[in-house]
């Protein structure tokens, strides 16, 4: 079972067994018990901490009980065998398993007595020594970083990168307490964009009966959360940043709500029947304009968009310039147009394929596209047919004078045409185009160029493929004459703006 394939919460016991092996798998007996109803949800791990007193401490403050943590470590003291009974009592009890070392000796400890992870607390953040001794064993690592520069933190994610060493980073502050003004949330989305490839996580110090901290950290994309733990008695009180197993309960709760408020990560959110009714309901209807045949398409000058909608109606959304609607029977002015009624047909797909084929080949072309072009695909026979015929007229500037730059793909014709207001010239960027003037053939390769004058029919093919500049006079919109009009599906033509990421 992969510890990190779901929201990992870590139990802190630190020094909270209080130097008695009973007590701290009481401990984790509560802790079981406070967790068990989020198993599914989530995964568990009970960390500890190790320090092997006999090299951690200098030998001159070896029984110093003046000095709080000299004190403290010195009275909760437990030894290996002991540790080891505690992590078989937390691994029966279906925990995973930390450990934080703070010396190189308790490093070796907890890579032979199997720990699933181990913990690099932010006080020992950049202890080369110890981090290079951890790095012996490739074990996953998870590491504070409160009080580090990103710097630091960018020498450590490289220093274990280098060494093929899984590495998670915790957010934390060490102010014990935290309090709340000194949380610094944001530092989640610091770590987030700066190590993308690295888990994230909040390592907690607030007091432990306020659960809007980790309701932010899981708002904010945080997979991995710390908290101190305890089990006060009569005559054992926790500090001000340990929590009893009822406040870590309530802190799972309250990281059980923020995640089903924060939904789906990665992908956007499939909406539910009531949503798609709800808005739906609000949502403009299609009706006729006038009186409507059977086979009729859908189109501006016949239908027009009100509200309210009826259930089951055509909505102002299904009508775009990629839709193709046609009516299956009669309608009378002001009718509903209804779903039942009309025959759909989405081009949406069929022209972003057809978009991304042209990118390509202007690509490959390394013509430039000026930003904000309008972009005309020209299907005279349907979008099914534009392999064979068609082409993209690329409108860069149309005043007086206007330029566009065409691209046909391999194997693509244009139709014979006339313009009688415009004059133009062809001249090939890239590949090559086969034109036709009133009937001459003419073949013209990159660097050449040709002039259409006025009423003269032409028409062009390529075979492999071919990018050219059109310059003219005024380009006017009902100025191209075809010969086979009467053929021509409708709506022939789909117009895009385009960006230059498009081409990218």
């Amino acid at each position: 079972m992969n510890m990190f394939d779901k929201p990992l919460f870590i139990f802190e016991m630190a020094n909270n067994h209080q130097g008695d092996v009973a007590h701290g798998k009481k401990i984790i007996h509560a802790l079981r018990e406070a967790s068990k109803d989020y198993m599914e949800e989530f995964h568990f791990a009970v960390k500890f901490q190790y320090r092997d007193l006999d090299t951690f401490l200098h030998p001159a403050y070896r029984g110093r009980l003046d000095l709080k943590n000299v004190k403290r470590f010195q009275e909760t003291r437990l030894d290996g065998p002991a540790f080891e009974e505690l992590k078989r009592e937390a691994e029966g009890c279906g925990f995973f398993t930390i450990c934080t070392p703070f010396d190189e000796v308790s490093a070796e400890r907890i890579w032979e007595q199997g720990f699933d992870a181990i913990k690099i607390a932010s006080c020992s953040f950049t202890d080369w020594p110890l981090l290079e001794k951890i790095a012996e064993h490739t074990m996953p690592v998870i590491a504070s970083t409160a009080g580090s520069s990103m710097d630091d933190i960018k020498r450590v994610a490289l220093f274990f990168e280098n060494r093929k060493t899984p590495l998670s980073l915790m957010h934390c502050v060490a102010e014990y307490p935290t309090p709340e003004e000194k949380l610094q949330m944001n530092q989640i989305d610091l770590l987030r964009r700066a190590f993308p490839d690295h888990a994230i996580g909040f390592s907690t110090h607030e007091p432990p009966e306020d659960a809007a901290p980790v309701m932010l950290a899981v708002a904010k994309g945080a997979r991995i959360f710390e908290k101190h733990v305890g089990l006060p008695t009569e005559e054992i009180s926790l500090n001000a940043y340990s929590a009893n197993p009822g406040q870590v309960k309530a802190w799972l709760e309250e990281a059980r709500r923020a995640f089903g408020m924060c939904g789906v990560s990665g992908e956007r959110y499939a909406p539910s029947q009531k949503e798609q009714e709800d808005l739906s309901a609000l949502s403009r209807g299609i009706f006729a304009k006038g009186p409507m045949q059977a086979g009729e398409t859908l189109s501006e000058e016949n239908v027009y968009f009100a509200f309210p909608c009826v259930p089951g109606q055509l909505l102002a959304k299904d009508f775009s310039k990629y839709s193709h609607i046609a009516l299956k029977s009669e309608k009378s002015a002001d009718d509903a147009i209804m779903r039942e009624d009309a025959q759909a047909d989405d081009a949406r797909e069929k022209t972003e394929k057809i978009i991304e084929q042209i990118s390509k080949l202007l690509r490959e072309s390394n013509v430039v596209i000026p930003e904000g072009s309008k972009c005309e695909i020209s299907h005279h026979y349907g979008l099914s047919r534009y392999q064979e015929t068609g082409v993209a007229i690329i409108e860069c500037i149309n005043r007086e004078y206007c330029k566009k730059i065409l691209a046909l793909l391999p194997g693509q014709n244009h139709p014979v045409h006339l313009h009688k207001k415009k004059e133009e010239t062809f001249s090939v960027v890239y590949g090559d185009l086969h034109l036709a003037l009133d009937g001459e053939q003419m073949e013209l390769s990159p660097g050449e160029s040709m002039v259409v004058e006025r009423n003269v029919k032409h028409s062009f093919f390529t075979e492999h493929g071919c990018v050219f500049e059109e310059i003219s006079t005024t380009h006017f919109k009902n100025d191209s004459y075809y010969e086979d009009e009467s053929r021509f599906v409708q709506p022939r033509k789909t117009t895009i703006y385009l960006s230059k990421s498009i081409f990218r």
